[in-house]
């Protein structure tokens, strides 16, 4: 994707805010509040153009060159964390305010019942970003998934895969966090684990500790892999499949591996991060095994109807956080990965074939997570 095409969505986010920025803060210089006191006025004036620079350092201070001219740092990262978080509540206070100002006031008493309703609005983005933020973000999760897998062999039937994915080991996620998920991975006796890629978010995250950490891993036939998009962001493709290996965790890169259970063979495939302006899976056709179970690992899990039309019975996939901050809303869940691909979280089918979307296990941009909770999964393969 071309550069400039890259900047769209950032652009339209820092434009969104800093209309919602200036709205509110042109409002609240209106009110009964700050009039006739200066420096209540003055404290406005402040908040508009420091609520303006923050929000505008959090989008801008992600944008590549920028990015790398700024000194890396944790409070580096939770300052632009935290911005675009103040962002999100700055927009979402501002579509409250907008609502809540077209409904009519036709009396004092249904004003002053407005006026409350809009303070109280004020609040609500706010509270929900704070849950988001330090309570949802660690609520790890065991998700439990039955995949079926129509004509599977019977030495496969209740095949434990377990699934981690979309670590993102960083300053929004470290040690501790990643041992609970390992922990909760070991206690379901897996016998195969899978790692589907973003294993770091950018160059300067430590990937040979959180490598390490994941040696602690335990699975019957063993431990295997494949690359994110994050992984090609922070250019350390070839240095995470060396590392893994000596540390005897096998990443695959258009490449495949048979693996025996009783009498069944599992042909056990994975690809790079299959960037979405190519063709997808130009390369794994000739990966297939006639007579074997076909699974393939692919970060992106846009490539599930390739992967079907090739002949892969099952696909597993991370990538999309579960959209990270999702709102149902009707009976739909409204997400950003909606934008990207129809395959934002849990099982698909297409014909024969099966797929399984992860939320993952951290976040990127801002450390924060709603309606879409970490999850560590347990897929069973199972006959139809």
């Amino acid at each position: 994707m071309p550069v400039g095409v890259r900047q769209i969505p950032d652009a339209v986010a820092l434009a969104l805010v800093l209309l919602a920025q200036w709205r509110l803060s042109a409002w609240a210089l209106r009110s009964e509040w700050a009039r006739g006191a200066p420096r209540r006025r003055v404290l406005l004036h402040i908040w508009r153009w420091a609520g303006l620079a923050w929000t505008a350092y959090g989008i801008v201070s992600g944008v590549g060159l920028i990015a790398r001219l700024i000194p890396p740092s944790m409070l580096r990262d939770w300052a632009r964390g935290m911005a675009i978080i103040y962002g999100m509540c700055i927009i979402g206070v501002w579509v409250l305010h907008e609502l809540i100002d077209r409904v009519p006031a036709f009396n004092p008493r249904r004003r002053r019942l407005l006026e409350a309703v809009r303070a109280s609005a004020i609040a609500a983005p706010a509270a929900v970003c704070g849950y988001g933020v330090f309570v949802e973000r660690n609520d790890f999760r065991m998700s439990e998934v039955d995949l079926p897998i129509p004509g599977l062999p019977r030495g496969l039937h209740g095949l434990r895969l377990a699934q981690i994915t979309d670590i993102h080991f960083s300053n929004y996620l470290g040690e501790k966090e990643l041992l609970r998920a390992i922990g909760m991975a070991n206690e379901t006796r897996p016998h195969l684990t899978l790692l589907t890629g973003d294993f770091i978010t950018v160059r300067r995250d430590p990937l040979d500790h959180c490598l390490r950490l994941l040696t602690r891993l335990r699975a019957e036939a063993g431990i295997y892999g494949c690359l994110g998009n994050h992984e090609i962001l922070a250019g350390c493709e070839d240095y995470t499949e060396q590392a893994c290996a000596r540390l005897g965790i096998t990443i695959l890169r258009s490449s495949a591996r048979s693996l025996r259970f009783g009498e069944a063979t599992l042909n056990l495939a994975g690809v790079d991060y299959q960037r979405t302006q190519r063709p997808y899976l130009e390369d794994t056709a000739g990966l297939i095994a006639p007579g074997a179970m076909n699974l393939l690992l692919s970060h992106n899990p846009d490539v599930f109807p390739v992967a079907a039309a090739q002949g892969w019975q099952a696909t597993i996939s991370g990538h999309t956080h579960g959209g990270q901050v999702n709102v149902e809303l009707l009976g739909e869940n409204l997400n950003v990965a909606r934008f990207f691909t129809p395959y934002v979280y849990g099982p698909y089918r297409e014909g024969v074939s099966s797929i399984y979307v992860s939320r993952g296990l951290g976040t990127v941009g801002a450390p924060i997570r709603i309606g879409a909770p970490p999850e560590v999964n347990l897929i069973r393969l199972c006959a139809t």
